[in-house]
């Protein structure tokens, strides 16, 4: 506490605070730093005990009033982040320092970009920042790490002083379209047949529905935790979420899911889940129980434009890598990524390294930007 009244704290858990006072931290509602979806993964044990994910949600108060939040965790590993420091941690510990436990400022398991700094009052990100050091200082932690930032909040993490790192991810653009057709009339003919092929195809032998909130039953549900498990144990090798965090889902955030389930009859064989934000469509997970030629794009990727566009979003983001969204309409698009060093050495090394990848994502974006399936000119 310092002489203005303010406190910051590391609280036990998201769950510990009003759903209300967290979610008037972010007026613009994202929804995976709402506490809907937060307190969800604890609840449902998807982050916690034997997870190395422990939620310590650091905060500044002011007599008990909640006016600022990072959704932050210990890790004991580098698991669930979709931003890849594991050379980093190899390199520590070869050079003899302990890089876990490490704090990180997230969405679990979620590579979609969001406000990691929760406040209304700007002036407030450096205290939280820097409290967020001293809390790595005191517990001799190596590092900090805030992903999938926010653009606009990019600079108040480098104005304290955290390297900034990025990536590319691949992201639909709405232009004003009226239609999945009007969409399609933006892409060279060549790659529009090509599309309007594989929708065809995808779609030859099985029923696609869209299923939004209350219409999304529990056998629905449950249908999907069998194909989020195979493509968890296929990708990863154990599904990050619990089979309640999708119930948990279902109850806490109800219109903002977007279920898109495949039948063969009456039987769901393949489904993807997407959350809906006020600006975007964020595509998450997806999984089959029978291969069916394109479905995967149909279900992911041309579904999430259908949706996108008849709920006047702004874009779609479809999730971590996937070069083949590019042929797709998705084009390439920078992410961002803050990290704090403890160790002075070992800082100007990742800063090194950094300025280096730097050079080259941007390279790699600009190759890729010429490779979308538009019309040129």
């Amino acid at each position: 506490m310092n002489e203005t009244g303010l406190t910051a704290r590391v609280a036990e858990s998201v769950s510990s605070f009003d759903a209300a006072a967290w979610d008037a931290l972010d007026p613009a509602g994202n929804p995976f730093t709402s506490h809907a979806f937060l307190s969800a993964l604890e609840d449902s044990g998807s982050v916690g005990p034997g997870t190395g994910w422990q939620a310590a949600p650091l905060v500044i108060e002011d007599g008990g009033e909640l006016l600022a939040a990072l959704p932050t965790y210990l890790k004991g590993h580098s698991q669930g982040e979709y931003v890849f420091d594991h050379a980093w941690a190899d390199a520590f510990e070869r050079a003899g320092g302990d890089y876990y436990p490490k704090l990180q400022i997230c969405a679990p398991f979620t590579p979609a970009t969001g406000p990691r700094i929760l406040t209304r009052q700007s002036e407030l990100a450096a205290p939280l920042l820097s409290a967020a050091e001293e809390l790595c200082r005191q517990n001799d932690f190596s590092s900090a790490h805030a992903t999938f930032i926010e653009p606009d909040q990019a600079d108040w993490f480098a104005d304290n002083g955290w390297l900034l790192r990025r990536d590319i991810q691949f992201h639909w653009t709405n232009e004003g379209y009226d239609d999945f057709a009007g969409f399609l009339d933006a892409l060279a003919s060549r790659k529009r047949k090509a599309l309007r092929k594989e929708r065809s195809a995808a779609r030859e032998h099985v029923r696609i529905a869209r299923l939004r909130g209350d219409e999304i039953k529990p056998e629905h549900r449950d249908a999907f935790w069998i194909f989020y498990q195979d493509t968890g144990a296929r990708k990863w090798g154990t599904p990050y979420l619990t089979r309640e965090a999708f119930d948990l889902f279902a109850e806490r955030m109800g219109e903002k899911l977007l279920m898109v389930l495949a039948f063969d009859g009456d039987e769901p064989i393949a489904g993807a889940l997407n959350f809906i934000g006020r600006e975007a469509l964020y595509g998450r997970y997806w999984g089959c129980t029978r291969d069916v030629r394109f479905l995967h794009f149909e279900l992911c990727y041309y579904q999430a434009i259908d949706a996108a566009i008849e709920l006047r979003l702004k874009r779609v983001e479809a999730g971590a890598q996937g070069g083949h969204k590019l042929a797709r309409g998705y084009e390439p698009v920078q992410t961002i990524s803050a990290h704090w060093i403890a160790d002075p050495g070992f800082r100007r090394a990742i800063a090194d390294y950094l300025e280096r990848e730097h050079d080259g994502v941007a390279g790699d974006q600009l190759i890729l930007s010429q490779r979308t399936p538009f019309r040129k000119g």
